[in-house]
């Protein structure tokens, strides 16, 4: 495969990561009005590369 072909499906994944957890977080405050803010944890496997990667944060607060 090459580079640009990797780096097309690698963008078109965290599209889909990125726009599908948005959704999930929404709907999830908009059923708990009063979560936020809340801390949240994303975490991406790769098990055939042995990769793990973790990113912490919060959401909600005053901006």
């Amino acid at each position: 495969m090459s580079d640009d072909a990797v780096n097309m499906s690698m963008r078109k994944f965290l599209k889909q990561v990125g726009v599908t957890s948005q959704q999930e977080i929404e709907a999830a405050l908009r059923a708990n009005p009063g979560a936020a803010p809340v801390k949240v944890r994303m975490e991406l496997t790769i098990e055939a590369l042995g990769l793990t990667h973790v990113v912490e944060g919060e959401i909600g607060g005053t901006s």
